[in-house]
């Protein structure tokens, strides 16, 4: 039986894989997990909240992480270490 993974573990993950260095979107997708439209709507959010940075060259679209973002990682990862999860 899996569990599902709550909002904030999908965001984090999407943080993370963009913070490794995928940039494009369809890779982003399948190294978290996701489908295209619940993952629009997180990048969006992940935009409006000064987490990750878009950027656009013609057709091609990247995102990477900002300052703002890897602290967040930061932060959660730290939180981690002190909760067990059995």
């Amino acid at each position: 039986m899996s569990l599902k993974r709550s909002r904030l573990e999908i965001y984090l993950d999407v943080l993370k894989v963009i913070g490794k260095g995928t940039q494009k979107p369809t890779q982003i997708m399948y190294k978290s997990n996701l489908s295209w439209k619940p993952l629009m709507k997180i990048l969006e959010s992940l935009v409006d909240q000064g987490l990750i940075s878009r950027t656009e060259n013609g057709t091609h679209i990247a995102y990477k992480i900002t300052e703002k973002g890897k602290n967040i990682l930061r932060y959660f990862s730290k939180a981690m270490e002190f909760i067990e999860i059995k």
